[in-house]
């Protein structure tokens, strides 16, 4: 198929899509459609993957469905029932080291801080983190799985499936959040869902019309510079 070069505009567009991305915390009460999320599902699925094994499911709820996850989550969360064993891989260093240690303490403190949290109110921390099982108030959940007998690489492919769904979500007017902390329930998202055992609950993700009056979504994080992380050779 040839390729068409981008015009200024469409490229600006582009890049506009992907800088202005950002974790939303607080939606809009606005019905979203099932036509809209599975359009944006399937520009998202030619995301690339290993020998093109598209190795990502997606559970989507909304209406009662989302409501009757979302209250057995939080209630479990409310009531101390997180998973004995966490979530089923291990995302986080333990313990954290520099430079990460610093860039999560700095967004730690800058959400809280913007939400006039202080420091050791471990009560309001944890009321701020229960909103993630409530999707922060958005109309639509997405749950992602893999296959547990999927290797290493097939989860590098993932990332560019979420990616390109927060991506195309914003180029058609909504936005996301997606949501690690719902991989310490997936004993309940399991059961909820009826899903196989077979399925690795990766994470969940909010999706709808962002509240860009609320406090939360005033938070903006900032990124290290390219030559802190990139080496440049041969130019």
């Amino acid at each position: 198929m040839p390729r068409t070069k981008f015009t200024d505009d469409q490229r600006a567009a582009i890049e506009k899509a992907i800088t202005g991305r950002k974790s939303v915390r607080a939606f809009l009460d606005r019905p979203v459609s099932r036509e809209m999320v599975a359009h944006i599902l399937e520009v998202a699925s030619r995301a690339p993957s290993g020998t093109n094994m598209q190795p990502w499911r997606v559970h989507v709820v909304a209406g009662e469905a989302r409501d009757k996850l979302s209250r057995a989550i939080h209630d479990s969360f409310t009531g101390g029932g997180r998973s004995p064993s966490g979530s089923e891989y291990k995302y986080y260093p333990d313990p954290f080291f520099e430079p990460f240690l610093s860039r999560r303490r700095k967004v730690g403190f800058d959400m809280y801080g913007l939400l006039g949290i202080k420091k050791g109110d471990t009560e309001a921390m944890a009321k701020q983190l229960g909103q993630n099982y409530l999707f922060f108030g958005a109309p639509v959940g997405l749950m992602f799985t893999i296959d547990r007998k999927l290797e290493i690489g097939s989860w590098l492919d993932y990332g560019y499936f979420l990616e390109a769904i927060c991506v195309a979500a914003r180029a058609n007017g909504l936005e996301t959040c997606s949501q690690q902390a719902f991989a310490y329930f997936h004993s309940i998202i399991r059961e909820q869902l009826a899903m196989d055992d077979s399925e690795v609950v990766v994470c969940g993700m909010a999706m709808g019309y962002a509240d860009w009056d609320a406090t939360i979504n005033k938070l903006q994080t900032v990124r290290a510079p390219v030559d802190e992380f990139a080496t440049f050779r041969g130019f």
